[in-house]
């Protein structure tokens, strides 16, 4: 995930993909922002938010594996809008198959997401 991060980071949006299945989903709807459905889409919502900043960074503050397929993490995203700035703090639920997303959901109520995660994380148990 830190490698994702760092992908991210330095808008090497290649580099972050590859951590996407082809057909993942990328569910933003509890942040307001909409569903995205296969790479390609999510690279059009990288793209688009990334183009919207002269400089954004995040910051990977929290990472659990809770088994099952199944992470949890807590981030932190700072941006610079021309002489504003944005700070975001969110939390992903993040299920894996063969070592790659296949949906990863974020929220802003990080106790939300956590509950999410723990729950997901039961459901796909053995």
């Amino acid at each position: 995930m830190r490698r994702f991060v760092d992908a991210t980071n330095r808008r090497d949006y290649d580099g972050a993909l590859a951590w996407y299945s082809q057909d993942a989903v990328l569910d933003m709807t509890p942040l307001g922002v909409g569903l995205f459905e296969g790479r390609d889409a999510i690279r059009g919502l990288f793209e688009d938010w990334n183009a919207a900043y002269e400089h954004v960074e995040q910051a990977m503050e929290e990472f659990r594996d809770l088994g099952n397929g199944v992470s949890f993490a807590v981030f932190s995203l700072r941006g610079r809008l021309g002489s504003g700035s944005v700070e975001l703090r969110y939390a992903c639920v993040t299920s894996w198959t063969d070592g790659l997303i296949e949906r990863d959901t974020n929220y802003t109520d990080i106790d939300e997401c956590r509950a999410a995660a723990e729950r997901l994380a039961r459901e796909r148990g053995p």
